[in-house]
C-alpha cells in the first residue's frame, strides 16, 4: 500500500475509528476536515493523473474553507482538521503523526522556517504558533495562546504570550490515535 493511501486510512481513522470504505463516504460527505486533508493527502499520489487533479481540488477548497496548507507541508499520520474552518500552516513547518489542528490555527513564519510539533499534540482554537519553535510530543497549546518559545514534551502552553504549564492530563484530546506501522 502506498504511503499517500495510508495516511489518507489514518486521518479517516482519526475522524472515524474505522477504515471502511462505507466510514470513507460518510466521512467525506460530512467532514469538511477530512475532505480537505484526503485531497491534499493526494496530492503526493505516484500517479501524476491524480496528482495533478488532487492539486487543482486542494486549491479549490483552500479558496472555500479558507485552509491552507501548502502542498508538500510535512505532516504525519493522523491528521485532524477540527470544524474544518479557516486555518493556516506555513509550507516550511514539520508537523507530527496524531495532530489536532483547530480552527482559525496559524503556524507561520517570517523569518525562516516554521514550528516543527511533535506527535500527538492538539492546537487549540485560535492559537497562534511563530518561527521556528519546537513543541514537543503530547502537548496541548490551548485556545488563543500566542506561542513564540519552544513548549517542552507533555506540556500545556496558555496565554498571550504563552506560558508553559507543566505536565498536562488531557489525553483524551487526542482520540482514535493512528498507531504508525
Amino acid at each position: 500500500m502506498s504511503k499517500c493511501i495510508e495516511k489518507i486510512q489514518s486521518d479517516l481513522w482519526r475522524y472515524t475509528k474505522q477504515t471502511s470504505l462505507k466510514s470513507f463516504f460518510v466521512c467525506y460527505f460530512t467532514s469538511r476536515g477530512f475532505r480537505y486533508s484526503f485531497w491534499l493527502r493526494l496530492t503526493s499520489h505516484q500517479s501524476i493523473i491524480i496528482r495533478m487533479v488532487a492539486i487543482r481540488v486542494h486549491s479549490l477548497l483552500s479558496s472555500a474553507y479558507s485552509i491552507y496548507i501548502p502542498v508538500g507541508t510535512a505532516i504525519g499520520y493522523g491528521l485532524h482538521l477540527g470544524h474544518g474552518m479557516p486555518l493556516v500552516v506555513n509550507n516550511t513547518c514539520i508537523i507530527g503523526n496524531n495532530v489536532n489542528l483547530s480552527q482559525f490555527v496559524s503556524i507561520g513564519a517570517n523569518l525562516g522556517k516554521g514550528a516543527e510539533i511533535g506527535d500527538n499534540c492538539y492546537i487549540g482554537p485560535s492559537a497562534c504558533i511563530v518561527e521556528s519553535i519546537k513543541i514537543g510530543a503530547n502537548c496541548i497549546i490551548g485556545a488563543g495562546a500566542v506561542v513564540i518559545t519552544d513548549v517542552p514534551s507533555c506540556s500545556t502552553a496558555v496565554g498571550v504570550p504563552a506560558r508553559i504549564l507543566p505536565r498536562n492530563n488531557h489525553v483524551d484530546f487526542i482520540i482514535n490515535r493512528w498507531t504508525v506501522k
